[in-house]
């Protein structure tokens, strides 16, 4: 595929700034930092725009100065690595030589309370509280608030309709899935609105000049917090039983606002592989089959309504059993194609599953980049009933 992730794209922010290395240029790799403070800013995020960052800027650095080379990106001095050695150098000296960094817009907009600004043990004790109710045993007590959140979902922005903003239902329900059934925050109109406005100056230069994505950013993180510090301070009444404010309370509040602001960037950093998931199936029926085949022969074992229970009991379920059926298809075992040319009842023949009936209306969308990758056109997918 050729979408940056988030991942490769934030290798680019972190900058490397051993001070011995500065002391001796001779040591520095070679490269082109541009004009001052601007270095070669613009010619990144162009090229990240239109997801051609490694073919556009990565790639003629890497043969004009070699796999390590440095540039000026935002302002700082950057130096860009690539290849299996300078990753096991990087991943063997975190916290010793080298250390993760966000841009300065990103720990403004998410919070320096928040866990990615955080390292050694108090990193450690965020992320063991934050995995607690995102591990198997805190998500396992939310299967049904997630199936009935997708369930809502489905009948009130999908039933009756023809054709769908695939990205953009998505985001609506991961949005509410992380609001409702992970924080138990009710989602209030406007609320997505105002997140997105936030997470757009996530990676913009971090400059408060009225119009800028960085000044609405800033602007939209104020809202976020009023409301948020209004819903944990009414959680912390209710689990406390009192009207008491206790002297660490706001402190405890900035933790959680920061943290619950960075939950929110990551569920929207993950919309777009949700996204893709679909549209790389849409792509190979094969594989769509399969997966369709797998979830027909769940529906054969429930009731309408009935929620699925994982039991130790195995069900082997075959194709051919049904096709083999002289109830069905007459004289099965003989070739005769002519008998598709009748009437077949459903779920009868299904070699490659029930067949796919929702469609990607621009199959060769391309991927854009702002800075997280999207579908430039918004996915959108025509849906029908699968038997009419």
């Amino acid at each position: 595929m050729g979408f940056v992730s988030p991942t490769t794209l934030l290798v680019s922010f972190n900058f490397l700034r051993h001070k011995q290395c500065y002391k001796d240029k001779r040591k520095l790799p070679p490269g082109e930092m541009g004009f001052p403070l601007k270095g070669e800013t613009m010619e990144f995020f162009n090229a990240q725009r239109r997801n051609q960052l490694f073919e556009e800027f990565v790639h003629p650095r890497i043969l004009k100065h070699g796999k390590i080379f440095r540039t000026r990106i935002m302002g700082s001095p950057t130096v860009v690595v690539n290849g299996a050695e300078a990753n096991k150098f990087l991943l063997s000296n975190e916290f010793k030589l080298v250390k993760s960094s966000w841009p300065s817009s990103s720990v403004e907009l998410m919070g320096r309370d928040s866990i990615m600004e955080k390292d050694g043990e108090r990193h450690r004790f965020l992320r063991g509280v934050i995995g607690t109710s995102l591990g198997y045993a805190g998500l396992e007590l939310l299967v049904l608030k997630l199936c009935n959140s997708v369930q809502f979902h489905l009948a009130t922005n999908w039933k009756g309709q023809h054709k769908i903003s695939l990205y953009r239902s998505t985001k609506v329900l991961s949005f509410s899935v992380v609001f409702e059934c992970l924080l138990g925050i009710k989602v209030e109109p406007g609320l997505l609105d105002t997140f997105e406005r936030m997470l757009e100056g996530v990676f913009s230069p971090a400059v408060m000049f009225p119009g800028s994505k960085f000044w609405r950013a800033k602007k939209a993180r104020v809202e976020i917090e009023k409301m948020l510090v209004k819903v944990v301070r009414e959680k912390r009444r209710e689990m406390e039983g009192s009207m008491g404010r206790e002297p660490d309370g706001m402190l405890l509040s900035k933790l959680v606002i920061d943290n619950v602001v960075l939950l929110v960037f990551a569920a929207h950093d993950t919309t777009f592989a949700v996204a893709m998931t679909f549209k790389m199936l849409a792509k190979h029926p094969d594989c769509f089959g399969k997966l369709l085949q797998e979830h027909v022969a769940i529906m054969s074992n429930k009731r309408w309504g009935e929620n699925l229970t994982m039991k130790h009991e195995i069900v082997l379920w075959t194709t051919y059993g049904t096709h083999y059926n002289e109830e069905y298809f007459k004289d099965p075992m003989s070739f005769n194609p002519s008998r598709f040319e009748e009437g077949i009842p459903q779920y009868a023949f299904i070699p490659f599953g029930g067949r796919p009936r929702w469609f990607l209306l621009h199959p060769d969308e391309p991927v854009a980049m702002d800075p997280l990758p999207f579908p430039s056109l918004g996915m959108p997918i025509r849906i029908s009933p699968k038997y009419t």
